[in-house]
């Protein structure tokens, strides 16, 4: 359903510019200035708004909005270059903590169904944390990483079919380690960052599902 509404709205965007452009080359549009002031900021802005209809978190979307629309209010000297990389990095600061104080009272459906408890929470904050279930049953885990970094080990683990992974990367890193026989399922949300995926995980006799996000941070799965 998501990738139908994200293909639509791409659709869409794409038959506008293209009758834009089509329009502009017969003269019909001849004033009309494409490559206005800050025409580069809708690389950020178009893919930060079709992310909102479609992306499981919005977090890194809503930022990636914020950014956008600003410089391009710089680019059209709305407001002052200096404003903006002055109130660029506590703006981010602030989304961020938002999120994290009011996230749950607006967070839909869970990618899958999980419930985690102190066994199988890790953080590192402003520090790293190693993982090992070297022999141990795994069942899932919550993992989060702001300004910091966190490696879980899960090779020669038990693990269970079906096992929720949530993985959180802010300012920092998430590395998963999988025996090849374990597929990862993954549904991710981004900002500046991304989540890879190892190709010799795409088939497995077991199923883990990967939900991901990370801004300015990453999640490998190795």
């Amino acid at each position: 359903m998501k990738n139908n509404i994200s293909r639509s709205i791409w659709g869409i965007i794409l038959v506008i510019v293209g009758l834009i452009l089509g329009l502009h080359a017969v003269g019909v549009l001849e004033n009309v200035n494409i490559f206005f002031d800050g025409w580069w900021t809708l690389f950020i802005i178009i893919p930060s708004v079709v992310g909102l209809f479609t992306d499981h978190d919005k977090t890194g979307n809503i930022i990636g909005l914020v950014i956008g629309v600003v410089l391009l209010l710089a680019c059209q000297n709305v407001i002052h270059f200096e404003l903006v990389w002055d109130l660029l990095v506590p703006t981010i600061i602030v989304i961020i903590g938002l999120k994290l104080i009011f996230g749950n009272l607006f967070a839909k459906k869970e990618f899958v169904d999980a419930t985690f408890n102190d066994n199988n929470v890790y953080y590192a904050t402003f520090a790293g944390q190693n993982i090992n279930y070297d022999g141990k049953k795994f069942d899932g885990a919550r993992v989060t990483a702001t300004f910091g970094g966190v490696k879980l080990d899960l090779r020669n683990a038990k693990v269970e079919d079906g096992a929720v992974i949530k993985a959180n990367a802010t300012f920092g890193g998430i590395e998963i380690f999988l025996d090849d026989d374990i597929k990862v399922e993954v549904k991710s949300s981004c900002m500046f960052g991304g989540v890879d995926v190892k190709k010799n995980h795409q088939e497995g006799k077991k199923t883990v599902y990967l939900d991901a996000t990370s801004i300015f941070g990453g999640v490998d799965v190795k």
